[in-house]
Parts: C-alpha cells; sequence; structure tokens
C-alpha cells in the first residue's frame, strides 16, 4: 500500500465527525472507530501507528473545543487553584478552588490508569468482535447509572458551586477512575464520568458537566503527549487527512456539547444506554454472522 492510500480524504471526514460526537456523546469513540471501519470495509485497523497518530488530531481537536467552550469556567477554576495554593488551603466558601482540586484527584488516577494500561487493553481487545460486545455492556452500565443514582438537591447555587459541593474527595477519586473503562474500545469515557456524578448525587446536567471538565485536561494531555507521533515518520501520509479529520471533529465537538449540555437539563442516559444496547447487539450479529 503507498502511503498516500492510508487513509483517504473521505474516510478523514467521515472519521472526524464521528470522532467529534462519539467522544463527548456516552457511546464510545473508541469503540465506534473500532466497529465502523470493519462495517465499512475499509482496510483501517484500530492499532495501525498511521490511524492512531491521525486520531492525535481529532482528539486535540476535541480538546480544544472542549477548552474553548468551558473558557470562562477554566479561568475561574485556575484562579481558584491560585488562591488556594497561595493560602495553603482550601476556603470552604472558595468553590472555585475546590472543584479545581477535585478535578486534579479525578485526573490522577485516569491518567495513571490511562499510562500502564493503554496499550496493553488496546492491544487485547481492538477487534469489532469484542468493541461491539463492550458497546452493549456500555448501555447496561447506562442504564445501571441511571437505576443507582442518588437524588440530586434542588439548590439555586450555580453549577459549578452544586458540583462541587455535592461531589466528594472519594467521588472525584472514583469518578477519575471509572474513566479508566474507556481505555476498553467498547465503553465511553463520558458515559463512565456521568454514570459516577449520577451515583454521586449529581443532576444530569451537573454530571454532564463534571464529565466534559474532568475530561478536557485528560484528553488534552494525551493528545499532546502523542504530537510528536503525527510530526514524526508515523504520520507520513496522513498529515493532510489529519487536519481535515482535525476540522470535522472540532464542528461536531462543538455541536455536541452545545446539545448536550441542553439536552441533560430535562434528559437522562437513558436514550444512549438504548442505543448502545442496540447497536451494539447488531454489530454482534453482524461479526458473528
Amino acid at each position: 500500500m503507498v502511503v498516500g492510500e492510508l487513509i483517504t480524504y473521505w474516510q478523514a471526514i467521515v472519521l472526524g465527525l464521528l470522532q467529534g460526537i462519539s467522544e463527548l456523546f456516552p457511546v464510545s469513540s473508541l469503540g465506534h472507530s473500532v466497529i465502523l471501519p470493519s462495517l465499512l470495509g475499509w482496510n483501517i485497523h484500530q492499532n495501525d501507528a498511521y490511524f492512531l497518530a491521525f486520531l492525535v488530531a481529532t482528539h486535540l481537536a476535541t480538546a480544544l473545543v472542549l477548552l474553548g467552550f468551558f473558557w470562562q469556567d477554566w479561568v475561574r477554576i485556575v484562579k481558584g487553584l491560585g488562591r488556594s495554593l497561595r493560602d495553603r488551603g482550601i476556603d470552604p466558601a472558595d468553590t472555585d478552588a475546590k472543584l479545581a482540586w477535585l478535578l486534579i484527584l479525578g485526573t490522577i488516577p485516569a491518567g495513571i490508569l490511562g499510562l500502564t494500561l493503554e496499550h496493553k487493553l488496546r492491544s487485547v481487545f481492538a477487534s469489532p468482535e469484542s468493541a461491539s460486545i463492550f458497546l452493549m455492556l456500555n448501555g447496561l452500565l447506562l442504564y445501571g447509572a441511571e437505576l443507582l443514582r442518588r437524588r440530586a438537591p434542588q439548590t439555586d447555587e450555580d453549577d459549578d458551586a452544586r458540583i462541587a459541593k455535592q461531589v466528594g474527595w472519594g467521588g472525584a477519586f472514583g469518578i477519575g477512575a471509572a474513566q479508566a473503562l474507556a481505555l476498553i474500545p467498547g465503553f465511553s469515557r463520558s458515559g463512565a464520568t456521568m454514570g459516577g456524578g449520577l451515583v454521586a448525587g449529581l443532576s444530569n446536567k451537573d454530571a454532564a458537566r463534571f464529565a466534559f471538565l474532568l475530561a478536557t485536561p485528560i484528553i488534552l494531555a494525551a493528545a499532546v503527549l502523542k504530537l510528536p507521533d503525527l510530526f514524526g515518520s508515523t504520520g507520513n501520509g496522513v498529515r493532510g487527512q489529519a487536519l481535515v479529520g482535525a476540522l470535522c471533529s472540532a464542528a461536531t465537538a462543538y455541536l455536541s456539547v452545545r446539545f448536550l449540555m441542553r439536552f441533560f437539563e430535562t434528559n437522562t442516559l437513558l436514550p444512549f444506554a438504548i442505543y448502545c444496547g442496540v447497536a451494539g447487539l447488531a454489530a454482534t450479529l453482524y461479526f458473528a454472522l
């Protein structure tokens, strides 16, 4: 295969659009990136070096969109972190400072588990058959989270203040650790964190907000760490496609986060649970037959 044929521009557009949606919707971007190429008969495999280099660009685009969408929140959070470091403690009334440390605590287990388990889990569960099965299980996870959810308190506080008050230190650590499920193709990062937020007592809207805030530094750091791969030899022949894919990913990520923040004001994870169950079952039967 010549280098220019590794990923076509049409495939880059489809994969970029898919990444921006499936990374933020609780339906597993990694699972879809494994399943879809097989369904369409594309000669693209999830662990191919050039494909991983391509995904770096789409993930970076998604992270930058999240950072931009919540920019004002991040400014307040970083200022709160600075105040806590200056004062060597967290003022009980400083919800921005507490939220900053909750996000740091949630990032630690996700970062450690990602660095130690990512390659192994991707290698073991990279087949579309296993991704289809785990997509079904992701649907069960979302459904179970709704069944186990604690009733969110009704307050007039702003979103971040409610999150900082409701999520404890242990809850933040557990929600961060739950993101490790996303290392297995078929399980969703946002789904795991939203589900953890519901169990911790957050509303669907606040759980989604916390999930997106928590995902931003993790996705951004992972993409930046792997960016040399895109500009190294493994990126040869896919850099143009990666740019196109990144632009498409940015567009759908922006539309997705805007839609989901409104959607979860009045809706639950159940539609996504049903989708994952049906789509996972259909793909499993397809690959089996």
